[in-house]
């Protein structure tokens, strides 16, 4: 869960600064852009990538659980970009909480 919620974080700050140049390169081509499908788009391709290169790099055989894992960081990873990264990171300690029972 560590290793998840670290990948989360650097994905949640690598989306918002690639974010912020994307959209600086746009004004100043005085390209039309739409501020939060590009941060999701940005998001999930980081997330992906970043996925993939922790598989590389630590070696891990491909397994229904690390896509599995791939899939959820792509998918709080754009969370994160539209909702903000406390947030989400609130909802999934809540969901650990609750999970633990009474």
């Amino acid at each position: 869960m560590e290793i998840f919620l670290l990948g989360l974080l650097v994905v949640s700050v690598l989306t918002g600064l690639i974010t912020e140049a994307i959209k600086n390169l746009c004004n100043e081509h005085r390209w039309n852009y739409y501020a939060n499908t590009l941060a999701g788009a940005v998001a999930v391709i980081i997330a992906l990538l970043l996925g993939v290169a922790y598989v590389i790099w630590t070696g891990a055989a491909v397994s229904a659980q690390i896509v599995i894992a791939i899939i959820a960081l792509i998918i709080m990873g754009w969370l994160c970009a539209m909702c903000g990264y406390d947030k989400v990171v609130q909802a999934i300690s809540q969901f650990q909480t609750y999970g633990k029972g009474d």
